[in-house]
């Protein structure tokens, strides 16, 4: 799986499970405020990524993550390790 098919698998389960318009994802978007993130959502979240690309999550990983792209990069690196 290349990179582009992993953002289009990323912002699939994110429109899926967040039912927001595909349109508002876009790399310099805040994830927080675009996905109106609450902190139940966050755990929502955790477990999609978990389940999708079977890595555990920390949850101090996600205090670097503020963009969609910051959000991208987290799961390149913990998929090419």
């Amino acid at each position: 799986m290349d990179r582009q098919e992993i953002i289009e698998k990323i912002n699939g389960f994110l429109v899926e499970e967040f039912e927001i318009d595909a349109s508002k994802i876009i790399p310099d978007a805040n994830l927080k405020d675009t996905l109106e993130l609450d902190s139940l959502d966050y755990i929502d979240l955790v477990v999609v990524i978990e389940s999708n690309f079977a890595f555990k999550v920390k949850p101090e990983d996600f205090s670097g993550i503020v963009t969609f792209q910051n959000f991208y990069d987290y799961i390149f690196s913990k998929i090419e390790k």
